[in-house]
């Protein structure tokens, strides 16, 4: 509010500054009386965004009375302001009209003065500068405000798809986690039918002697063990109806698989396993697989070959890389999908404590997958 003060207060003092340099038409007028038309238009300075048409209302007063007395230049120029105030902050449908008004009455402005003069000159002159003060600030106005309504337009537009990409993402996270509890629980199904039937077969025995009920107890507790430790890794996911889940566990050890089957595709596919392959805990072996099974895929689907697999058994963790050279749509658009594979490759890795990178190699034209799971897990 204090700038808006501010401006009314400077453009009056300008115009009187004006009016006292005698910027404006002698009629036999003190020079005073040019001040309340100039008042008037610096009145509809204070209010040009709070009540634009209100604005213009008072600056067409100030320029009539102005033209009986003067006019002057002061007046005329805030004017202007007035007029580019209304079509700014005004109503859209109104800015159209008052551009239509405001050349129809610079062309009569400029044709009244040449009949008058019978000068075809001063037609030409009068028209140029009603021009300038009529049309040029409204002009100026509505284009402005087209291109605030389609920054606005535009930022609203970025908003919904910020929105759709995390619902999107959301989506996969939550389509993930349901397959992975989905494929957890058919392996920890596995562990307590084990017990069940141990269990029911010792119970159902009066004849076993000491020793074999040993056996079976710690067959039970062996089974009880796995069972439990795989539960932890089912914390917190969402259990789910979805498709039918695959009649056998997918271990990591089945890379040979996934290869062939890019083999197949017509994909040169090369595969290097490093260290002692070893049993690995249930959910990091089904991560592992899940892993480079979408990133075989994706290998396929927006790279070029070669392909080059690699399975790294070191310490307590296995380390799995997948690296394909860039297709060109993912290297001209550089977003070559919604990413859901990413997110449930990361997700994965996440949930069984690992780490996951994915990207381009930088100077070498190559994508880069890499995930480290640990294989070490607490009983």
């Amino acid at each position: 509010m204090k700038q808006v003060v501010l401006g009314a207060g400077l453009a009056f003092a300008v115009g009187v500054v004006l009016i006292a340099g005698g910027s404006y038409v002698h009629r036999g007028v003190p020079a005073w009386v040019l001040c309340v038309p100039l008042a008037f238009t610096c009145a509809g300075v204070l209010v040009r965004q709070r009540a634009p048409l209100a604005s213009l209302g008072l600056g067409v007063v100030g320029v009539v009375i102005d033209g009986f007395v003067g006019p002057s230049l002061g007046t005329v120029l805030v004017f202007t302001d007035n007029l580019y105030a209304a079509a700014l902050y005004g109503p859209a449908r109104f800015a159209r009209v008052l551009l239509g008004v405001t050349g129809v009455l610079a062309v009569v402005a400029g044709a009244v003065a040449g009949f008058v003069m019978a000068d075809w000159r001063v037609l030409a002159v009068m028209g140029v500068q009603a021009g300038l003060v009529l049309v040029t600030p409204v002009t100026t106005a509505v284009v402005l405000r087209e291109q605030r309504d389609r920054a606005v337009a535009e930022r609203v537009r970025a908003e919904q798809v910020a929105r759709l990409s995390e619902l999107d993402r959301q989506a996969a996270v939550a389509a993930e986690r349901t397959r992975m509890a989905r494929e957890l629980h058919d392996m920890i199904a596995n562990h307590f039918s084990a017990i069940a039937i141990q269990s029911t077969a010792a119970l159902s025995r009066k004849d076993l002697d000491r020793e074999t009920v040993r056996r079976v107890m710690e067959s039970v507790r062996e089974n009880s063990v796995q069972g439990m430790a795989e539960m932890r890794a089912m914390i917190g996911l969402l259990r789910q109806e979805g498709d039918e889940g695959e009649p056998t566990r997918p271990r990591l050890a089945d890379a040979e698989t996934l290869v062939e089957r890019v083999l197949e595709a017509g994909m040169a596919v090369e595969l290097r396993v490093e260290g002692e392959a070893r049993e690995l805990p249930a959910a990091v072996d089904l991560a592992g697989y899940r892993i480079l099974q979408e990133s075989l895929t994706n290998a396929l689907k927006h790279g070029e070959p070669p392909v080059s697999v690699a399975v790294v058994y070191e310490g307590e963790q296995v380390r799995v890389s997948v690296e394909n050279g860039l297709g060109e749509g993912r290297r001209e658009a550089g977003l070559p999908g919604a990413g859901a594979g990413l997110i449930g490759m990361r997700e994965r890795a996440s949930l069984v404590g690992g780490l996951f990178d994915a990207g381009e190699v930088r100077d070498e034209g190559r994508w880069r997958v890499s995930a480290v799971l640990p294989t070490a897990v607490e009983v």
